[in-house]
């Protein structure tokens, strides 16, 4: 069932609740739906927010290899520009490696990077998902307890 099946049952809940004398509830509803609201309007931010940071993780990643490329392709056409004298071409060959080696980590360092913050904001959204998940299991077994509970005789003796 999902969270907003969940929200639209509590609200049911809410609405068939049992009347005291006094014009209160065996629930405060409008406290239960002001928090049902946050609910409502939290999660969707931090949905969008997790979807955001996966595309910003695939943005970080593409530019990285993108980068690594041009920096071998340069490298490359460096390379072959030299090939005429055996020194230069081995130093140059030398100098391609390191650079070769040096964008690859370099891109493997920034992967790393962007899979860890993303990692990160995803365990937050998940904590505070799962958070919000309780809560909302708690008022729902709250409001179950307080369904089955006897109704009291509504009499018109006041209470001593």
């Amino acid at each position: 069932m999902s969270i907003e099946d969940l929200l639209d049952e509590i609200d049911e809940l809410l609405d068939r609740a049992w009347g005291l004398p006094g014009g209160k509830s065996v629930v405060d509803a409008e406290k239960l739906r002001v928090a049902l609201d946050d609910v409502r309007l939290n999660l969707p931010q931090e949905l969008k927010q997790a979807r955001g940071i996966v595309s910003d993780k695939a943005d970080i990643i593409s530019n990285a290899k993108r980068e690594a490329e041009s920096i071998i392709r340069a490298a490359e056409e460096r390379g072959r520009a030299m090939v005429a004298q055996e020194e230069i071409t081995r130093l140059a060959q030398a100098k391609a490696t390191e650079i070769i080696n040096a964008a690859q980590n370099k891109s493997r360092d920034m992967r790393r990077a962007a899979q860890d913050f993303v990692d990160d904001v995803m365990k937050r959204a998940d904590e505070g998902l799962t958070q919000n998940l309780a809560e909302l299991r708690k008022t729902r077994s709250s409001l179950r307890q307080q369904r089955q509970m006897p109704a009291m005789p509504e009499t018109d003796e006041p209470v001593k």
